[in-house]
């Protein structure tokens, strides 16, 4: 008689909003894997809890989102290089009761610009935030050996002390962007401004100073107003969804050890994010 369903999950606060069940659980089904995708909300006071329940026999593991990715990679036995240069972890693997914590990020976020063949390294980047996101951003980034980085916050202290660990430029928010984005390449938002459809993570009419070959990238999975504004402006988008589904499936390798099915993970954060989209009737 088979057992219970492995166990993984999403270890955030708060998670309901995530597509990352739709499409992870569609992985292990479609291989035929007897796995059980959950979302575990958990607030910061209940982490150490949780993460004691990740060494449990028949727990793979779990991926980790905001707003617990520093916090995770002091609660992990092992940490891969990329997650201890991002001073972030996005996925837990259990091996035995032992802890391993990586940072999936970083290739995630590289691998829709790679298939759409971005030459990285001859770029000037722009990074909007100075998170944990962007931290994830600028290892991935360093990997690629673009030509500079310049990242910018609202709050300047924070840019200056993110650039300062990566080696980038740091700016403020306002006017004096304007002279790095007009010899920017790729614009990216990896900030959470514009989850709500409305806000915009800078002043629109700074997207006029990119040039019209400039790509715009939001980390964000569905269409926001950021991207609206760089598409009327002319310029290529690109959302969250492919770093979201690509970070997923190195996730599902870490846990698996086997080629992730991406075409149905793919199909399968289409599908939720168009029915997260209908409008209530």
């Amino acid at each position: 008689m088979a057992g219970p369903p492995l166990a993984v999950g999403l270890i955030g606060y708060p998670v309901e909003h995530s597509l990352s069940p739709a499409f992870q659980q569609a992985a292990f089904d479609a291989l035929g894997i007897p796995a059980r995708y959950e979302l575990w909300p958990t607030p910061p006071e209940s982490l150490d809890e949780r993460f004691r329940a990740l060494r449990a026999p028949g727990v793979l593991g779990a991926n980790v989102t905001v707003p617990h990715k520093r916090a995770a990679f002091a609660r992990v036995d092992h940490v891969a290089e990329r997650a201890q240069r991002a001073g972030a972890v996005n996925t837990v693997v259990n091996r035995g009761g032992t802890l391993y914590g990586d940072n999936t990020d970083v290739p995630g976020f590289l691998a829709p610009l790679r298939e759409r063949g971005v030459p990285l390294a001859e770029l000037v980047v722009v990074v909007l935030g100075a998170g944990g996101a962007a931290r994830g951003i600028l290892v991935a980034l360093g990997e690629a050996g673009c030509r500079q980085v310049v990242v910018a916050n609202r709050t300047p202290e924070r840019a200056r002390e993110l650039a300062a660990a990566f080696g980038a430029v740091a700016s403020s928010l306002d006017h004096r962007l304007a002279s790095h984005l007009a010899r920017a390449g790729l614009l990216v938002n990896a900030t959470s401004v514009g989850w709500d459809g409305v806000s915009l993570p800078l002043d629109a009419a700074l997207l006029e100073a990119l040039p019209a070959t400039a790509l715009v990238y939001d980390l964000t999975y569905h269409d926001t107003p950021f991207l609206q504004a760089a598409r009327r402006r002319g310029l290529e988008t690109i959302d969250g969804l492919g770093m979201l589904v690509h970070q997923g499936a190195e996730s599902f390798r870490l846990w698996i050890g086997q080629e992730p099915p991406l075409a149905v993970m793919w199909q399968a954060a289409l599908a939720a994010r168009r029915a997260r989209e209908k409008p209530a009737h």
